[in-house]
């Protein structure tokens, strides 16, 4: 399956889901590439828009390359691989810390005015770009999943056999348009698939809050 650019996969995700139109789903993208998209999903089934941070932690010297996550209450998933690409316990002390003090720094950036939208006894909707690790998406479903959902779902256009497996254990649905066995890069699934900078995500979730507002009465 291949995708013009990341709002035509979430215009195809939104109608995925269009059975959950109606019932006021908390939309919970992973920035920064996957808030786009989440807007379209929230706006489309009537739902929030919210974030979950949670970062990759970078294997050393190969900072695209993730050996685990940390999410923003500080829980950790470190890969069984993480090892064998040179992250010992002494590296992964110092790259965790590295990405809570990210983690500190984008809450405030993203949504200064509040707290985040409070996901317990609520259907969410978990929402990325593609997985490929499936890292990010695990450590977003931990984070989600304490806070107690009546109902998580992760949706993605496009996911690695493997990372399907890893979090169709986690989620009480997956929505996933395509398992591609052939999987290299989320990038390779996309015609234009340009990085999503923070002043986009600033505005969408800015956008969001005003939307979301009660009315005055």
């Amino acid at each position: 399956m291949f995708f013009r650019d990341r709002i035509d996969a979430a215009t195809r995700l939104a109608d995925a889901l269009s059975r959950l139109r109606g019932a006021h789903p908390l939309v919970v993208a992973i920035p920064r590439g996957a808030v786009p998209m989440g807007q379209v999903i929230a706006d489309r089934l009537g739902g929030e828009l919210d974030v979950v941070l949670v970062r990759k932690l970078r294997a050393p010297g190969n900072p695209e390359f993730g050996v685990g996550v940390v999410d923003e209450s500080g829980w950790t998933y470190v890969s069984d691989y993480a090892g064998a690409a040179g992250a010992n316990a002494t590296y992964l002390e110092r790259e965790i810390a590295e990405q809570m003090a990210t983690i500190r720094q984008r809450r405030a950036q993203y949504t200064p005015a509040r707290a985040p939208l409070d996901p317990a006894g609520r259907t969410v909707i978990v929402v990325d770009d593609g997985l490929a690790t499936g890292a990010t998406m695990i450590g977003a479903l931990h984070a989600l999943r304490a806070r107690q959902p009546a109902r998580l779902v992760c949706a993605v256009p496009v996911a690695s056999p493997e990372a399907f497996a890893k979090v169709e254990a986690l989620a009480d649905e997956v929505v996933c348009l395509d398992v591609a066995p052939d999987f290299y890069a989320v990038g390779q699934f996309y015609a234009h698939f340009p990085q999503v900078d923070d002043r986009e995500v600033i505005e969408l979730l800015a956008a969001a809050s005003v939307d979301e507002r009660p009315a005055a009465r």
